[in-house]
């Protein structure tokens, strides 16, 4: 690794980062340019990832159905609009400290259209959303896990992300090689709604690595009151499943399995999780 790399690594993590991916621009080459980070950034050589946790206490009052402003401040608001965009804020600007472009992205949703029309012929209409899952695929931070949501060793599904661009030639990490999630069919079971379909199975492809996905009623998700909430950055965007039941549901089966780093001296979950369909409680 080289010199520019580590000194950036060290002071992002001086900074609140809890995850650093690294990828080359040449990863993105499939992509068409209204997703592809060159579209806003031509000089592009390395794209960086920034993930901050969500702290597992975040969703506790989801879990337990007695608060659920804690994850709204904590895991979600908050975490996103000041501790992790300060966090890319800093890290960008120790690029810029040194001499190299940082242009700072965050999570706006991919399914967001377009907001314009192109300025010059063949260029893609404002704005451009890159997708952040996919670019932490590239810059080797996790997968997506069966349940459509993007997991990490270290966390599961407990983080947030935003992104840097850059035109600094970085030593990229490689591509994460085992699997986190067990892609387990009872993973179904997770959403009382009936979101996830094995029958819709699905391969996700990225930079050679193939992801098993169960199909996912995204509008089943928007719908669900057990703990999903509307997407902070557009309603466009899919559902936030942070602190729903399927997602909670996944932190307790990677925890019992032991696949995931980030462990604890108390389960996360204590008693059979609550639901509610159409309005009517169930148990």
């Amino acid at each position: 690794m080289d010199d520019l790399t580590q000194q950036f690594r060290a002071h992002a993590r001086e900074k609140g980062a809890d995850l650093i991916g690294i990828a080359p621009i040449e990863r993105f080459d499939e992509l068409a340019a209204d997703k592809h980070p060159a579209a806003i950034f031509p000089e592009t050589r390395s794209v960086i990832v920034i993930g901050k946790r969500v702290v597992r206490g975040a969703i506790r009052g989801v879990e337990e159905g007695t608060s659920f402003d804690i994850y709204d401040m904590y895991g979600r608001n908050w975490l996103s609009n000041r501790n992790l965009a300060m966090t890319t804020f800093k890290a960008g600007e120790f690029l810029e400290d040194n001499g190299w472009e940082a242009v700072p992205l965050p999570n706006i949703p991919p399914q967001t259209p377009p907001m314009g029309v192109p300025v010059r012929e063949g260029q893609p209409a404002p704005n451009v959303m890159l997708d952040m899952d996919d670019a932490a695929i590239r810059a080797g931070l996790g997968e997506i896990g069966y349940c459509g949501l993007f997991l990490s060793p270290q966390f599961g599904p407990r983080q947030r992300f935003q992104m840097i661009l850059t035109d600094a030639v970085l030593t990229p990490d490689p591509i994460l090689s085992q699997p986190v999630c067990p892609t387990c069919r009872e993973h179904a079971a997770f959403c009382i709604l009936g979101a996830i379909d094995p029958s819709a199975e699905r391969t996700v492809t990225v930079c050679g690595k193939d992801m098993g996905v169960a199909g996912i009623d995204h509008a089943k998700c928007k719908s669900c009151k057990n703990g999903a909430s509307p997407n902070a950055m557009h309603p466009s965007g899919h559902a936030d499943r942070m602190a729903a039941v399927c997602t909670r549901s996944c932190i307790a089966y990677l925890e019992e399995s032991n696949a995931i780093e980030n462990t604890f001296q108390n389960p996360f979950r204590k008693r059979a999780p609550w639901g509610i369909i159409q309005e009517q409680k169930v148990l």
